[in-house]
């Protein structure tokens, strides 16, 4: 296996929802292959010795860093872990989770089936207490099954052919996030969602408690800041639901004291402790969240009602040695850190519900990010279902993250390609808007991003023009705008269905640019324009890019794309995460004020002003 990938994954799978107590279960599995499907007839969940490999949790077996780097169709795979409970798992009920496992999994513990999950990118819980033995060593058998072939299944950009091509990359079957067990007594806290208020220094809470809620008396909550207590209440409960809204002390009511954004990214620290009637402690959660609102108004996006301009980049967040899974939790980090070193201030995940450990580094970081589904490739009434409901997990898992701005549930038609002339996909497509907008009213939502908008608070728009001169021409000022999404498609796609027109809905040009430099004989490639050397390239990105900073009509960009990506070779960084640029010649591009936001040539005087003073001060 290799040896750069992390065996020791420190930080917590799930930071917005973490307990002190909890076993790391990624490591080494017992891993069989079942292309016959023959496992469940055969009873695998009882047999070891037909768990004849060995597969290095939580990396795919189509990676090189799961140790088994077999890229052929393997539609059943199936995983087996002894462990110990340990003396923390003596608790009356012990849990487990995994983070995601492509496409559905099967569990069994000690023999004995436990549950099931279908969807590949979210996570699942188990309370295995009932399958426990009297001893020590437990066994858990996990069976995935993830059809290659299957198009209806939200799959990304995973390909059903077995070589990748075009925009298609290496699939990504079974386990590929962390899993991991915590012990829990017999009421416990299972959910918590924060909702921020900042123009009243507030947030709401929204409380439940599992397993025997009666056995449960109050909620202790503590909130602090960099360390610094702000509240510490005692809420009594009244059965399994509690709602309140705290207000943070009247000393914190300034913005760039406590409120976040990607220049000041607060994090308020939140421990939620579970009580009994007699004071004892049941349960203990730590948790986070942000002060920040997010809207779209009159053409423009406001954050905590200061206008922004958004320069993104979009990320596939795929990694050669590990795939859809991250190769360390450094990896991660870095990631993030890479973004904001370019000069952007967030990023958009394409075609992957990322890994909560991601979005707690934009979170810490102050990266802002567009989530998105991972999409199907046909429709039909399974397809619609089956995405609806990985979606609504999805937006209930990263509804506390305050880097998320806006959700994507589609992204250019994929899985409604009928979407103009079928009144069934276009009723798909509102109903996947107005579902997002029913579990999260507080962030804009794109229904299509890209073109064939029919629904939406914000209006994506795909277009790799060359010539900067044509991104001026279609998008320099609400005119153009206004003339482009009646009459030009830019992509040979309508940009407006269904009777939608065009009014004062913020327009990203969400895709654009993909540059690359021009390949070596017999190498693999796909995109969308070469240059010959990195000079002509940079030239040439700052010649769009500035073509787009100085629109007077659009809210902001998304540049395609960070890193290389299999064989899509325009990314701004290689595979391997090197800087095919001068870092700091892209960082200066991207951070020119954008004339759509006049108050950034403000903000620009006063950053260098205090850059200026830090860099005096630490001289001497």
């Amino acid at each position: 296996m290799d040896a750069a990938v992390d065996r020791a994954l420190a930080e917590h799978p799930q930071a917005q929802f973490r307990r002190p107590e909890w076993t790391d279960l990624r490591g080494s599995w017992g891993f069989a292959f079942d292309d016959e499907d023959r496992g469940i007839q055969e009873g695998w969940p009882g047999r070891a010795e037909v768990f004849d490999r060995e597969i290095l949790v939580p990396f795919p077996p189509e990676s090189q860093a799961s140790g088994i780097q077999e890229q052929g169709y393997h539609p059943v795979v199936w995983y087996r872990r002894v462990f110990e409970i340990p003396p923390a798992g003596r608790a009356p009920r012990l849990h487990l989770t995994f983070g995601a496992v492509d496409y559905e999994a099967q569990v069994w513990v000690n023999g004995q089936f436990a549950g099931r999950h279908e969807g590949g990118h979210t996570p699942f819980t188990l309370d295995i207490t009932a399958w426990l033995s009297p001893g020590p060593e437990q066994v858990i058998v996990v069976r995935a099954h993830d059809d290659p072939l299957d198009l209806t299944q939200p799959r990304g950009k995973q390909y059903w052919e077995l070589e990748p091509a075009e925009i298609w990359y290496h699939r990504t079957t079974g386990i590929w996030q962390p899993v991991w067990l915590e012990p829990l007594g017999e009421a416990f806290v299972e959910s918590v969602r924060w909702t921020a208020d900042p123009d009243r220094f507030a947030v709401g809470m929204r409380l439940r408690v599992g397993g025997r809620a009666a056995k449960a008396s109050h909620i202790r909550l503590r909130l602090s800041l960099r360390g610094r207590p702000l509240v510490e209440d005692i809420y009594a409960l009244d059965g399994a639901m509690l709602d309140r809204e705290i207000v943070l002390p009247r000393r914190m009511h300034r913005v760039s004291a406590v409120c976040w954004a990607p220049h000041h990214p607060h994090l308020i620290d939140a421990s939620i402790e579970l009580l009994a009637a007699d004071g004892t402690a049941l349960d203990l959660v730590e948790s986070y969240f942000g002060l920040r609102r997010i809207e779209a108004v009159d053409g423009r996006l406001l954050l905590n009602g200061v206008p922004l301009f958004l320069r993104l980049v979009l990320s596939q967040n795929y990694w050669p040695q590990s795939h859809l899974a991250p190769p360390s939790d450094e990896a991660i980090r870095r990631e993030v850190e890479l973004v904001k070193e370019l000069g952007f201030n967030g990023v958009r995940i394409h075609q992957k519900v990322e890994d909560p450990r991601f979005l707690y580094w934009c979170d810490r970081l102050g990266v802002l990010v567009w989530g998105e589904a991972a999409n199907a490739f046909q429709f039909d009434e399974r397809a619609a279902e089956r995405l609806c409901r990985e979606w609504a997990e999805a937006v209930r898992r990263d509804y506390n993250h305050p880097c998320i701005i806006t959700w994507v549930p589609l992204n250019e038609s994929w899985g409604v390609p009928d979407l103009e002339h079928d009144p069934a996909q276009r009723a798909y497509v509102k109903a996947l808007y107005h579902l997002t907008k029913t579990l999260d009213p507080t962030r804009p939502v794109i229904g299509n991003d890209g073109w064939q908008n029919a629904v939406g608070d914000i209006f994506g728009v795909h277009d790799y023009a060359m010539d900067p001169t044509k991104l001026v021409e279609r998008y320099g000022s609400a005119e153009a705008l206004r003339r482009t999404f009646e009459a030009i498609r830019p992509a040979h796609n309508r940009l407006l269905v269904d009777g939608q027109t065009f009014e004062q809905q913020p327009v990203v040009v969400s895709e654009f640019g993909g540059l690359s430099i021009k390949p070596a004989e017999g190498e693999l490639w796909h995109g969308y324009a070469t240059t010959n050397d990195a000079q002509e390239l940079l030239v040439l990105y700052e010649a769009l890019v500035g073509a787009l900073l100085d629109s007077t009509g659009i809210a902001g960009f998304c540049y395609t794309q960070l890193t290389d990506t299999e064989q899509e070779t325009n990314g701004l960084l290689t595979a391997a995460r090197k800087p095919k640029l001068d870092i700091s010649a892209i960082r200066a591009i991207n951070s020119r004020p954008a004339k759509s936001v006049p108050s950034e040539i403000l903000d620009a005087i006063f950053q260098h002003e205090v850059e200026r003073r830090r860099a005096s001060r630490t001289k001497e």
